[in-house]
């Protein structure tokens, strides 16, 4: 009995530790299925019936309101490596002027580019100077006589 009792916690110790060195697997962010797709007509439907029929987008286009944008991602984490994306799915709703659907369109993980960043710097119309600069400027510019009747 001793003897069962000790491969019965052997065993379980095995399936526990094989089971923490699973893949775990999450889904973030929503995308329509195609079902749900094909209720929405382009040139018919309008912003508000998108919403109705397939919900609020993750994000909306920021010229204009020129598109819905719903985004799913698949993100696989593994023992003690950082999570990475094994899928992600944007699926773009855009309008035309009038908030009519114009078109949409569905992307993958493999349709993704690299986006570059700009900074981006307002040149200010006097020259170099900063703040500070210019906040101090002017001690010792201004003294007592000026401001006496002499």
């Amino acid at each position: 009995m001793a003897i069962s009792g000790r491969h019965a916690l052997v065993a379980a110790a095995l399936a526990l530790g094989l089971s923490a060195c699973s893949a775990q697997y999450d889904l973030h962010g929503y995308a329509p299925s195609e079902e749900d797709l094909q209720q929405i007509v382009p040139g018919i439907d309008t912003r508000s019936t998108v919403e109705d029929v397939i919900g609020v987008p993750s994000a909306s286009g920021v010229l204009n309101e020129s598109g819905f944008y719903y985004i799913e991602t698949q993100m696989r984490s593994f023992a003690w490596r950082a999570p990475e994306v094994v899928d992600r799915e944007i699926l773009a709703i855009t309008f035309d002027n009038a908030g009519v659907v114009d078109n949409i369109t569905r992307y993958g993980l493999e349709d993704g580019n690299v986006v570059p960043l700009t900074r981006r710097i307002t040149r200010t119309s006097d020259g170099e100077l900063s703040f500070i600069r210019r906040l101090f400027g002017n001690i010792g510019g201004i003294s007592l006589s000026q401001f006496t009747d002499q």
